[in-house]
């Protein structure tokens, strides 16, 4: 899973290329983010693959510093917008949408946050216990603030979706999270960000509904 440098990597390429196959299957610009997902997955844990393997050598101290920053930018910023932005572009209930769009406002919030932290504090990373540590000396007094704001962003708007394959990866999704915070507790971000990767493979499967329903609707218009 995350423990290794050939668990990132496989995932790596297994999701680039799935990620690519969702993309192909969308027809719609509306679903174009959504259908990104697994891609921009794909990205996250060759990132996170690289710093498997130059971790250990003192070296390559700028390609882990790159792929440490990296691997953060997309867990930390890139998320946090991205999935409430995906999930209210194909959302068609007014009400549902209303919600979509605070959580957008939450996640602009949390990822500008971050993004102040990433540019003006330290990170780093270790290989502690098979497992990568993120090591980030954010401000101790906001950190409990800015997880909640996160979570919100992240895994709150699949929930709040009106339709049936998002909302049940955002259950999957939330469960994962659970039990990585419970197993995992001082690995969450590199265990969760593998486990929600995997995940996202479902995506593909939600945009050929979506597609499918569409198609029938399209041929079968309501008199």
């Amino acid at each position: 899973m995350c423990f290794s440098a050939n668990a990132s990597l496989s995932a790596g390429v297994v999701l680039t290329v799935i990620g690519l196959a969702t993309l192909h299957k969308s027809t719609l610009k509306s679903q174009r983010l959504f259908a990104a997902i697994p891609f921009i997955f794909g990205i996250q844990q060759a990132a996170e693959g690289v710093l498997w393997v130059s971790l250990p050598n003192a070296d390559l101290l700028l390609l882990q510093q790159y792929a440490t920053k990296t691997f953060l930018i997309f867990a930390q910023i890139i998320w946090p917008i991205l999935v409430p932005i995906a999930i209210l572009n194909l959302e068609k209930n007014k009400k549902r949408s209303i919600a979509l769009k605070v959580f957008v406002g939450i996640g602009l919030t949390v990822a500008s946050y971050l993004t102040y932290c990433l540019l003006h504090f330290h990170i780093s990373a270790v290989i502690e216990q098979n497992h990568i540590l993120y090591i980030q000396n954010y401000p101790s007094s906001l950190k409990n603030v800015s997880v909640v704001l996160y979570a919100l962003a992240t895994i709150a708007p699949p929930l709040f979706s009106s339709i049936k394959g998002i909302w049940i990866l955002g259950l999957t999704i939330l469960i994962s999270y659970i039990l990585s915070a419970l197993f995992y507790e001082h690995y969450v971000l590199s265990v969760w960000c593998f486990f929600a990767s995997i995940i996202s493979i479902g995506v593909y499967v939600v945009i050929l509904e979506i597609e499918k329903k569409r198609k029938i609707l399209t041929y079968n218009p309501i008199r």
